[in-house]
């Protein structure tokens, strides 16, 4: 593989008597102090559910060790047990900035989950080998590495396939950089992902906390090519961050419809940007409320948002990153509105 995207894959028992229990764990030498915190966040989460045991496989973040896990819960019928039932989990660890790879081929992993859930369950008996459960996640953590590299590859190839002869000088007509900010966790870097479909694709430059990628288009027969700038939402890269506004074209303020705190720091993204944004008189762009999917939840009124809309001088979607409304519409209309200027000015 390009590089490799599972750092580990731990099998954590409930024992009767000490609680969760990292057993089996590949590789053999993944940090002991990383595994017991990761089995015991991944079984005492049930804690919170009632005993209910989930039955598809879940995504649970690590936030002390910038990770991410999917993780498999396991339940068993076993008389030598507390209560006559086994429980386990399998967590899948991998490092939070390939989580977008996850969220969008979930449906990939389900089943090879399903699959050594059972052959463990399988080898559950008293006195049971671990070396035979270590088998299994290793056979495991080789499929699904496999699988990694074929999507990979499959992403890449759609890619070439749908994109212009880039070896060609006059393949792009106009090139736009555009800057994506908001607060953490408002849906951005799925906004990108959505519309580019590139899960792989992406540039990490983890000192500022930025992704890079791309996207190739048509514009009135002209090939477009955005080049997009997923800026990270933390404080600690505010003076950092600044350094990558730079040449901006246009930006997307993004916000959750959910979160007040996010609607009302557009602003601040606002002005941030703003000084940055010389090549035009005004900042072209749009304000972005993602996450419209989730209708009942949606706390920020249209009143609102209109006011803010007028007082920056900037046109508003809703999106949702998650069911792809309105996604294409604003990046595209972004496109227009740069190529126009381009264009007429």
């Amino acid at each position: 593989m390009a590089r490799e995207i599972i750092n580990a894959i731990i099998y954590t028992e409930v024992d009767d008597n000490i609680g969760p229990n990292p057993l089996v764990w590949v590789p053999a030498n993944f940090p002991k102090e990383y595994m017991n915190y990761i089995g015991i966040k991944s079984i005492t989460i049930l804690s919170g559910e009632k005993g209910l045991v989930p039955e598809t496989v879940v995504m649970l973040p690590f936030p002390s060790l910038n990770s991410k896990g999917l993780i498999k819960y396991l339940q068993w019928y076993d008389e030598n047990r507390r209560g006559g039932i086994g429980i386990a989990s399998i967590t899948m660890l991998f490092e939070e900035i390939d989580d977008v790879i996850f969220y969008k081929y979930m449906n990939y992993f389900v089943e090879p989950f399903e699959k050594v859930a059972q052959s463990i369950i399988n080898l559950e008996k008293p006195n049971v080998q671990e070396e035979n459960i270590a088998l299994e996640l290793f056979k495991f953590k080789n499929y699904i590495e496999s699988l990694l590299e074929d999507l990979r590859k499959k992403e890449i190839e759609k890619y070439t396939a749908q994109a212009f002869p880039m070896h060609q000088k006059d393949a792009i007509d106009f090139k736009f950089k555009i800057i994506i900010c908001g607060d953490p966790g408002v849906g951005k870097t799925s906004l990108i992902l959505q519309f580019t479909e590139n899960a792989f694709r992406r540039t990490y430059i983890p000192t500022v906390g930025v992704f890079v990628t791309d996207k190739i288009f048509k514009v009135d027969n002209h090939n477009i090519q955005l080049v997009l700038w997923d800026i990270a939402g933390q404080q600690k890269f505010q003076l950092m961050r600044q350094q990558f506004y730079k040449g901006l074209d246009g930006a997307f303020l993004v916000f959750d419809l959910t979160k007040q705190n996010s609607f009302d720091n557009i602003v601040h993204w606002y002005n941030d940007v703003k000084k940055y944004a010389t090549k035009f008189p005004n900042l072209i762009g749009y304000i972005v409320g993602n996450k419209k999917d989730l209708g009942e939840d949606i706390i920020i009124d249209i009143k609102s948002i209109n006011q803010l809309s007028n007082n920056l001088n900037l046109k508003y979607l809703d999106t949702s990153a998650l069911t792809g409304e309105n996604v294409y519409n604003a990046f595209f209309n972004l496109a227009r509105s740069l190529y126009n200027l381009v264009i007429y000015s």
